[in-house]
């Protein structure tokens, strides 16, 4: 066995770093598609609560049929960050009425 060894140590030692090369990289894979797994499920989330408030701010506005500027920039704030992460139309359609509603600084209602 000495023999062999003192022969092919060269052969020996590639295939043992051969199989721990393997063997990293298949933990690192497994590692980054959890990875990748939960990113996904946290940008679900984010979206989902973004869908939420941006449904309620709209909704809010729509029935108080004005808005102020600092409600309709947090709105568009809202709105931004849900389209970037793929929002669908119904978030769209709320934004843009809220967008056609009268703006009133002071919170009064103004003439349509």
């Amino acid at each position: 066995m000495v023999e062999f060894i003192k022969q092919y140590w060269l052969q020996c030692a590639m295939a043992v770093l051969s199989t721990g090369f393997g063997v990293a990289v298949k933990t690192l894979y497994t590692r980054l598609k959890r990875e990748i797994k939960e990113q996904a499920l946290i940008k679900a989330g984010m979206l989902a609560i973004l869908h939420d408030r941006l449904y309620q701010a709209c909704r809010y506005h729509i029935q108080q049929g004005f808005c102020t500027v600092s409600e309709l920039k947090n709105t568009e704030y809202l709105y931004k960050s849900y389209h970037i992460l793929g929002g669908n139309g119904t978030g769209t359609e709320l934004f843009e009425r809220v967008k056609r509603l009268p703006i009133d600084e002071k919170g009064e209602v103004l003439a349509k």
